[in-house]
């Protein structure tokens, strides 16, 4: 199992000279805790940093800062972890425990943007597996009772 197929491919992304206030609305029409920041790459949108709701508060909303004039790239996170498309879900995991960070852009073989993947995501993929081995462990003993009597 991929990463490309399992993350969501509608990313909410901003530039680093978007204003904060855009950011924030942007990221609650979408109903995201998180942006994408991107330049414009010849192959096209190539990620250079995240955005957190919590970025916000951090940085501006809890210090007193005047939100007007601040741009996008003055709060982002530049140290952007990101995991490739052709990832399996453990290499994905390994990656996003050892950085500290719950999501990650997803990036094609040319480096542009392909999606991102978050914790949530990965939470709800192993849950279904979890259940499908449950499911098999409770078919086995149904299996079994009969050809034992």
């Amino acid at each position: 199992m991929h990463v490309g197929g399992l993350c969501t491919q509608d990313v909410v992304c901003a530039y680093r000279s978007t204003s904060l206030a855009e950011a924030a609305r942007s990221m609650r029409e979408a109903h995201v805790g998180s942006l994408v920041v991107v330049e414009e790459g010849a192959k096209g949108c190539v990620p250079v940093g995240i955005l957190t709701d919590r970025d916000i508060v951090v940085a501006v909303v809890a210090p007193g800062v005047d939100p007007r004039g601040v741009t996008v790239g003055e709060v982002m996170q530049p140290e952007l972890v990101t995991v490739r498309e052709e990832d399996s879900l453990p290499d994905v995991l390994r990656v996003m425990r050892r950085a500290g960070v719950r999501r990650a852009p997803v990036l094609t073989l040319s480096g542009t943007l392909a999606g991102i993947i978050a914790v949530d995501d990965l939470l709800a993929i192993v849950a279904g597996e979890l259940d499908e081995l449950v499911r098999a462990i409770g078919s086995e003993r149904a299996h079994e009772t009969p050809a034992r009597k």
